[in-house]
Parts: C-alpha cells; sequence; structure tokens
C-alpha cells in the first residue's frame, strides 16, 4: 500500500543532515520542513538536493 521508501533522493533524513550542516540549525531546520511538507502522495518525488 505505501511505498518501500522515501521517495525523493537523496533521503529526507539525509537532506535534513546536509541542510543543517551547510546553512545551520535556522536555515537548515526551515528547508528540512518545506522538504518534509513536500512527502505526500500527490508529489512525484526524484532528485531534490539541498540547494
Amino acid at each position: 500500500m505505501f511505498p518501500p521508501s522515501c521517495r525523493f533522493y537523496p533521503s529526507c533524513s539525509q537532506y535534513a543532515t546536509e541542510a543543517f550542516k551547510k546553512f545551520g540549525p535556522i536555515k537548515g531546520g526551515w528547508l528540512s520542513v518545506k522538504r518534509l511538507s513536500r512527502c505526500h502522495p500527490f508529489n512525484a518525488g526524484g532528485f531534490d538536493p539541498v540547494p
């Protein structure tokens, strides 16, 4: 019923880790929240690197 893994590459947790390392807790946290908000069945996913 549900996909076996994250629909994005890199995975959401890896994206958040990279965003925090690159931008710090405020901007990295905001980018992570924005990414998680796109994680739903109506989004195709795909390659979405940290800016």
